[in-house]
């Protein structure tokens, strides 16, 4: 493991889920870490308004479209952990401009002033969703991409373009592909978030497709992914999921949770929630062989644990949310 002492690093979309959670690790570790988040009017800066680590923190305030706002919150960076993304499928489907915008001209952003700093190593942000529904299980990172909305479309464009710079440029990049990620702070657009906050409010979890199922990470192992990515100098040039191996039905989902919260539920299928046939991703499940061998990485939080940490944080954090009402 490399010491984080005096490393400079910096966490684009630092103050969403994931990212909040890394930033705060790598304050842990030592890191002299700069948070990039997305400018709002009301000054805010996302989970890290509330985070115990904002006082170590330099946060810049930008939008990862606007190439100069990059260049300059890269300024005297090691390491770059880009994590800024626009993520909701359902919304990808009304603004698959924005998606292109943020996406994969922010990521391009983003290896261009690595390339122009000279940064130690990227390590950019995927997704499961751009495999598609598997065409075989579990899913290795050579399974062809196979974009199933706008949102996977542009992650696919922003996962080759790392490639491209790796390729014709060296630039030092490592791809992490997480699958589905949950924990505190997640919004109610995800699954989890969905389902806890309607079973702690209501008998009735309405929800969408009910037979797709999941490879759910929770947060704090997918962080530990991110670090051990930064680390390990074998990955450099790699592209590796980040998994568990494990597989869960959406329906068993919803059952496992309202047992968790001694809730006794009924699931109705709301077609609202229902996703285009095309478009639903069926089944997704990580082969982790390379994470384990590349990294020396491995889930330590099933998900049974980690469900039960969610939803004990959500109960205390359900004035954040509004169960019931479904979010793009």
């Amino acid at each position: 493991m490399r010491s984080w002492n005096g490393t400079h690093v910096l966490v684009t979309g630092a103050g969403g889920f994931i990212g909040s959670h890394l930033t705060e690790r790598l304050v842990e570790l030592g890191a002299k870490t700069r948070a990039l988040v997305h400018y709002r009017s009301d000054g805010s800066w996302g989970w890290l308004d509330r985070s115990p680590a904002k006082r170590d923190l330099e946060v810049v305030v930008g939008d990862i479209r606007e190439q100069e706002s990059v260049a300059h919150a890269m300024n005297g960076v090691d390491i770059v952990f880009h994590l800024a993304a626009l993520i909701a499928i359902p919304y990808s489907y009304q603004v698959p401009a924005s998606c292109v915008q943020t996406n994969i001209t922010g990521t391009m952003n983003v290896l261009q002033a690595a390339r122009s700093v000279g940064v130690q190593r990227v390590i950019h942000t995927s997704t499961s969703e751009v495999y598609g529904t598997a065409r075989a299980v579990p899913i290795p990172e050579t399974h062809p991409l196979q974009a199933q909305s706008p949102y996977a479309a542009s992650k696919i464009g922003a996962d080759k373009l790392v490639e491209a710079f790796s390729l014709s440029y060296g630039v030092p990049v490592v791809t992490v592909r997480p699958f589905n990620t949950f924990g505190p702070r997640q919004s109610a657009r995800a699954i989890i978030p969905t389902i806890i906050t309607q079973c702690l409010t209501a008998r009735v979890v309405r929800l969408g497709n009910l037979s797709p199922t999941r490879d759910f990470n929770y947060v704090r192992d997918t962080v530990e992914g991110f670090v051990r990515a930064a680390e390990a100098p074998e990955a450099i040039g790699r592209t590796i999921n980040i998994g568990s191996g494990r597989e869960t039905s959406i329906e068993t989902l919803a059952l496992m949770v309202a047992e968790l919260s001694q809730r006794t539920i009924d699931i109705a299928r709301d077609a609202e929630r229902v996703r285009p046939a095309g478009s639903e991703v069926e089944r997704l499940v990580a082969d982790t062989t390379v994470a384990r061998e590349v990294l020396g990485w491995e889930p330590s939080v099933s998900l049974e644990e980690g469900l039960k940490l969610t939803i004990d944080w959500m109960q205390e954090h359900l004035d954040g949310y509004r169960p019931g009402v479904y979010v793009l």
